[in-house]
């Protein structure tokens, strides 16, 4: 219907994003470079929505017509309460990064997980099936990922955060799945020992803070997988430093070009165009 309508030219495509902080999001020129490439008439906005203002910003969306908006940290869960309707997979991870308004119906959907399992399988391992796989932290956007690995066969998966209690809890919540464990911080060097695969879902080494990273280097093991979700810079300390022991690194750019063309394709109908989409974020970050 959206699809037809905007087609037809009956009306312009309103679409955005929340969070706080917002001004360093890539996704207004991403998905302003999705929406050019479609020939599709509308804009993308970014939206600082501080803690505590997601319901009057959620009613915004409402009342100004948006067809749909993106959610990032930190407002992943709190969103939920203010949603008509979550889509399976939001439901089971709790968290939701993507919103589609249907007349004032809105539905929660999160393509955090598939996003980045299409991204990992596509740029550095095609197989997931066995491997024992090490997630680093706990929050909104480490939920939606593990559960998309647990559907992967894995060998095992461990989330290691600096609550334990955290990461077991998810470790609980999706036992069912797969063999998850949740451990602290303290237990990492002996778990790492034995990884194939090791992921960042934390924001330690993001800009402006690249001097960081999230664990010891000395203590990855050479020549496995070392992912990071961060995309801003395209290589972070942690990958740089990976690299040089010989590891296969993966940056974050995939998952959230991946994540925004699921989201586009939900509000359009439309398959995104993810080679403009690509495309337009490194030249922003290039500039």
């Amino acid at each position: 219907m959206v699809k037809a309508e905007l087609l037809a030219g009956t009306g312009a495509l309103l679409l955005g994003v929340i969070g706080d902080p917002i001004a360093h999001s890539k996704s207004p020129v991403m998905h302003q470079a999705a929406l050019s490439a479609l020939g599709l008439p509308g804009a993308y906005v970014p939206m600082h929505v501080k803690r505590g203002q997601v319901a009057e910003a959620i009613a915004g969306i409402k009342a100004l017509g948006f067809r749909g908006i993106n959610v990032t940290i930190p407002h992943k869960l709190e969103v939920i309460p203010y949603l008509d309707h979550l889509d399976e997979t939001a439901l089971r991870i709790g968290a939701v990064n993507t919103i589609v308004n249907d007349h004032g119906i809105l539905t929660g959907y999160n393509t955090d997980g598939i996003g980045y399992v299409r991204s990992l399988k596509e740029e550095a391992v095609s197989e997931l099936k066995g491997k024992k796989i090490m997630v680093l932290g706990a929050g909104g956007a480490a939920r939606g990922i593990v559960h998309a690995l647990s559907l992967e066969s894995p060998d095992r998966i461990c989330i290691a955060n600096r609550t334990a209690d955290k990461a077991e809890a998810i470790a609980a919540e999706w036992k069912d799945l797969a063999d998850i464990r949740g451990i602290s911080l303290q237990e990492l060097p002996v778990y790492l020992k034995e990884t194939d695969i090791l992921i960042n879902t934390t924001s330690v080494g993001m800009h402006p803070h690249v001097a960081e990273t999230p664990v010891n280097v000395d203590l990855i093991p050479e020549r496995i997988v070392v992912s990071d979700l961060i995309y801003n810079p395209l290589q972070t300390r942690l990958l740089a430093e990976s690299e040089r022991k010989g590891c296969k690194v993966h940056g974050g750019l995939g998952m959230f070009v991946n994540q925004g063309a699921y989201a586009l394709e939900y509000w359009t109908g439309l398959p995104a165009p993810v080679a403009a989409m690509r495309s337009a974020v490194l030249h922003n970050m290039a500039e």
